[in-house]
């Protein structure tokens, strides 16, 4: 069908206003990611060992870095709806598009791609040839408010944040879920568990498997807790970590924590002391992994572009 002038301007502008509406909403979380002192606390060793290089740009959204045994990492276009692979080359390509509008991402151990899937409130399993099956979608009969990010430990436990954030290609426009919590369930998608409803909103998470630990950004308290993993996967002892929230984050094999902001990315100590704040040429940052061959390459998706930073230490996780 032959598109006319008209036709072809209405389209961009549909585009654009799709994307405007996810960035509005996106850097709304802004005020939420601000740590109380951005001070690093002195006598402390930096992570960083370099500035930030631009990896790509031209991107609408940037969202859900996560890293493959190789050291590729796996990121989220959501306004495009497409899942793009930088492999330890520098190199460029999509992986999938569609991709359910995927968001937040991680590897787990037995090699699969889980992503949570923003376009049905599901979360999925994808294998790297692109073939995707759906593990989660509801929660005690009743559809989830939107899988942000995820994280598996290496015994296969799924622990995933399910805050409401309203989204042009939704047809509903109230929260499915009575509250916005944080959620565990077993490596196939069963035994699905509320682990933690007394969160404001739920948004960025990481562990450390050997150390067993979690970390949950609730991004609309600004707040980043700490949770102690227990037998079977339980969570226990729930503390303030730091007083900052974040819309993604990623940790190392000292135990530092890397959270996003407006100024760039924070890197707190095991202790919970913001040692050192990265600065990132954009005005803010979404999320961040640690990926390259040596996993020492801090991957950071900041709005339109992608980041990356050399670093101190290793990352942990999908090996």
């Amino acid at each position: 069908m032959r598109r006319t002038k008209s036709n072809r301007a209405n389209s961009r502008l549909a585009v654009l206003s799709l994307a405007s509406l996810l960035a509005l909403s996106w850097i709304s979380l802004a005020s939420g990611q601000e740590t109380d002192s951005k001070t690093p606390a002195k006598n402390k060793t930096a992570v960083s060992l370099g500035e930030a290089k631009l990896a790509g740009d031209g991107f609408k959204f940037t969202e859900g870095p996560t890293v493959d045994p190789k050291g590729n990492v796996y990121f989220t276009d959501q306004p495009n709806d497409r899942i793009v692979l930088w492999t330890v080359d520098g190199k460029l390509s999509d992986f999938l598009k569609p991709a359910g509008r995927s968001n937040g991402m991680y590897f787990a151990p037995d090699g699969k791609l889980l992503a949570c899937a923003d376009e049905a409130n599901e979360l999925w399993e994808l294998d790297l040839s692109g073939k995707h099956g759906v593990l989660l979608k509801e929660f005690e009969g009743t559809k989830l408010n939107g899988p942000n990010d995820v994280w598996v430990d290496q015994g296969g436990t799924i622990y995933f944040t399910d805050p409401y954030y309203q989204r042009p290609w939704w047809e509903h426009k109230k929260q499915p879920q009575r509250k916005q919590s944080l959620y565990k369930a077993d490596r196939n998608g069963s035994n699905l568990v509320c682990v933690d409803d007394a969160l404001v909103q739920p948004n960025g998470i990481i562990g450390d498997s050997a150390r067993k630990l979690l970390y949950v950004a609730d991004i609309g308290d600004r707040k980043t807790y700490r949770y102690k993993i227990g037998r079977d996967g339980e969570l226990l002892d729930r503390q303030v970590f730091c007083r900052q929230g974040s819309d993604g984050m990623t940790i190392d094999s000292e135990g530092n924590l890397y959270l996003t902001g407006s100024a760039g990315v924070y890197v707190y100590n095991a202790e919970g002391e913001l040692i050192e704040t990265i600065a990132i040429p954009k005005p803010w940052t979404a999320n961040v992994c640690l990926g390259g061959k040596d996993r020492k390459t801090l991957f950071v998706t900041a709005s339109d572009s992608v980041y990356i930073v050399p670093v101190r230490f290793a990352g942990i996780g999908s090996k």
